[in-house]
């Protein structure tokens, strides 16, 4: 194109060329001249017949989506393919992928993550507003039969039915209901503590006063129909005194518990949804059916008296109906341990 020979500083010469664009004219194919190089390009675009008006792409690899990061190919340092990010992962930079750390997700732009907020129930939600609203109502309904209870307090049926183990057994009912504000709570150490000391400890209160109960018919009857002398420690305090020894023992269980297990408070991430941490007591599901077993032992040997006094007199026919809810006791506590397990992952 030009006459002048030029050379670099290394002794080379500069290129130059001339382009031709190949195509089709009155059936045959032909070369035509649409521009030259020579230290710059000149192009006569107008001579150039694009396909559709549009000059192609002359690129090897488009750029990447805001969600994905280049991997370059080996011996090739232009072109790169596109990998996307998984959900949990921010750009570090455009080759690299990072994961977010524990209980973080990444920003919207993927330039860094931020703390994922915990979940846990709150006293506004509809897991929460059902059960609050019957414990409620239980505490209430509870409350007044003890109000019945001690209006009646020195007559003979109250007196006959074993009033103070009748006292320690609503007693024993009104923390059940009460353990349902504990669960709601938001998860803490203190909150944890009293999940592992209330939970066995408000079951074992009812079911001892009811075994204690129940055991006290049974020996009463045994004993008249083995010897006309009359039982041992079926006095009220004796009665009482039982009860407590019961009691103490589920407290000694929990309370080793909370040693063994220091109560305290965990974040955990599922790893199917990522992308929410709930809030959770440390302690093992496995360790929380553990500290019911001793309930499970009163549950049995309540049920035993209950069936065994079941043809008391009229003026004791409180076993046969101690004997139907215990009867009922063992179907739901059966139903409970693997609901627990199947649902133990679910805060809710």
């Amino acid at each position: 194109t030009e006459n002048v020979v030029r050379f670099t500083s290394l002794g080379d010469s500069l290129g130059r060329y001339n382009i031709f664009h190949y195509h089709q004219e009155e059936n045959k194919f032909v070369y035509r001249k649409v521009g030259y190089w020579s230290q710059s390009l000149v192009l006569n675009t107008s001579l150039l017949p694009w396909a559709g008006g549009v000059p192609p792409t002359s690129q090897c690899s488009d750029p990447c989506q805001p969600n994905e990061a280049k991997s370059m190919q080996p011996g090739d340092v232009c072109c790169w393919i596109c990998i996307p990010c998984q959900p949990h992962q921010y750009l570090l930079d455009e080759f690299t992928c990072m994961d977010c750390g524990f209980g973080e997700w990444p920003l919207a732009n993927l330039t860094g993550c931020y703390e994922l907020p915990e979940e846990y129930i709150h006293w506004s939600d509809a897991w929460a507003v059902g059960p609050v609203t019957i414990a409620c109502l239980g505490m209430l309904c509870t409350l007044a039969v003890a109000g019945v209870f001690l209006r009646n307090n020195d007559t003979p049926v109250v007196k006959a039915s074993g009033r103070e183990l009748s006292y320690i057994l609503l007693f024993g009912v009104l923390l059940c209901y009460a353990m349902t504000f504990i669960y709601i709570a938001k998860p803490s150490a203190f909150v944890c503590a009293l999940r592992r000391l209330g939970l066995g400890t408000s079951f074992a209160v009812c079911y001892s006063a009811l075994l204690t109960k129940t055991n006290r018919i049974a020996r009463i009857f045994g004993g008249a129909r083995d010897s006309a002398q009359r039982p041992r420690f079926i006095s009220p305090a004796s009665q009482v005194a039982i009860c407590a020894a019961l009691i103490s023992a589920q407290l000694l269980v929990a309370l080793i518990w909370l040693l063994v297990e220091t109560p305290g408070v965990r974040k955990e991430v599922g790893p199917e949804r990522r992308d929410v941490v709930t809030l959770k007591c440390n302690s093992l599901d496995s360790s929380m059916l553990v500290s019911l077993t001793y309930n499970c032992i009163l549950i049995i040997l309540c049920t035993f008296y209950a069936f065994k006094t079941r043809k008391c007199p009229e003026n004791f026919n409180e076993a046969k109906f101690i004997g139907f809810t215990m009867y009922t006791t063992c179907i739901i506590w059966l139903a409970f341990q693997p609901i627990f397990y199947v649902t133990a992952s679910d805060y809710r």
